[in-house]
């Protein structure tokens, strides 16, 4: 088992998520059960994805669940871009957020190669 607390992918994915909420919170109301439910969904499954993986017995699987994670911040990157070309997110909010979650992502990948060696 891993603590998860102590990683700093963790950490971040924590902050991306509280800042995504925060971010969709400016999206059309008429969003509530679309774009809004979906893009919270997919960014607290990051952090919650890396602290499952931690909690298994093995290196593999905790590699395996940081895959997860991975598509999870990829499949939010993606809804990012629709509410950017929505006109949802401003220009500036929205580079600042996808700028942070890039570097989850290369993050997550290292962590990653690193556990599925072992």
């Amino acid at each position: 088992m891993h603590n998860y607390k102590e990683l700093n992918v963790w950490k971040r994915a924590i902050k991306l998520a509280v800042q995504v909420y925060k971010v969709s919170r400016l999206f059309p109301a008429e969003e509530r059960f679309g774009l809004i439910s979906q893009i919270r969904r997919s960014a607290v499954s990051v952090p919650s994805n890396i602290a499952e993986g931690a909690g298994r017995r093995t290196d593999g699987e905790f590699a395996n669940f940081l895959w997860i994670a991975h598509g999870s911040i990829c499949e939010l990157e993606t809804q990012l871009y629709v509410a950017f070309e929505l006109q949802y997110v401003e220009n500036e909010l929205f580079h600042e957020v996808t700028t942070e979650l890039t570097e989850i992502q290369k993050m997550l990948y290292a962590l990653n190669t690193k556990f599925e060696k072992k």
